[in-house]
């Protein structure tokens, strides 16, 4: 299990420390309205985007700046599976 610690930086950012890795995670307006138009917990998106990551490659391997668009535009599934932990987490 990896360790999460999440920063608010303002303007969207959120630093991300997970065990000896940090990464900055830009939340994209565009990107919540397609998730979901009641999501208002960047922090809990941020938190569930790192655990969706982490199951498919390791902290080291993440680069040190992601935006949800190019998530979104890399991976597909990405907004689905976003949208269904956040409703099974409310």
């Amino acid at each position: 299990m990896t360790d999460t610690e999440i920063e608010p930086q303002g303007d969207h950012e959120y630093l991300v420390r997970l065990d000896d890795a940090e990464t900055r995670i830009q939340v994209t307006p565009d990107v919540l309205r397609r998730i979901s138009a009641a999501v208002t917990d960047e922090p809990r998106v941020v938190d569930l985007t790192v655990q969706w990551l982490l199951e498919r490659q390791s902290a080291a391997d993440l680069p040190p700046m992601l935006d949800l668009d190019d998530i979104a535009a890399g991976y597909p599934d990405f907004v689905p599976d976003l949208d269904r932990r956040l409703a099974a987490a409310s």
